[in-house]
């Protein structure tokens, strides 16, 4: 016995839920991992950051790796949820 298929409706607002959070995480993760690799990066320039800041240039690592990570995790979460399960 075949299950009903879910109603179109359904499948997009899954989508658009699973988009709108995967940006905000995408957003936040990718800056963060992209100031530790900008942090690197200075260590290997021996550029020391002032006081109180994780390393120097550190708002530009943060905005290109948010940016990244904003379009990037909703894509692969996208993708991988709208493949066809391997039972069907």
């Amino acid at each position: 016995m075949t299950e009903p298929a879910p109603d179109r409706e359904g499948i997009v607002a899954r989508y658009i839920g699973v988009g709108c959070v995967t940006t905000v995480a995408g957003f936040f993760s990718g800056g963060m991992i992209a100031v530790l690799v900008g942090k690197f990066v200075g260590s290997t320039q021996g550029c020391r950051p002032p006081e109180g800041l994780p390393a120097c240039n550190w708002w530009v690592y943060a905005g290109i790796g948010a940016i990244l990570g904003a379009v990037t995790l909703p894509v692969v979460a996208l993708r991988r949820l709208s493949r066809p399960r391997p039972d069907e």
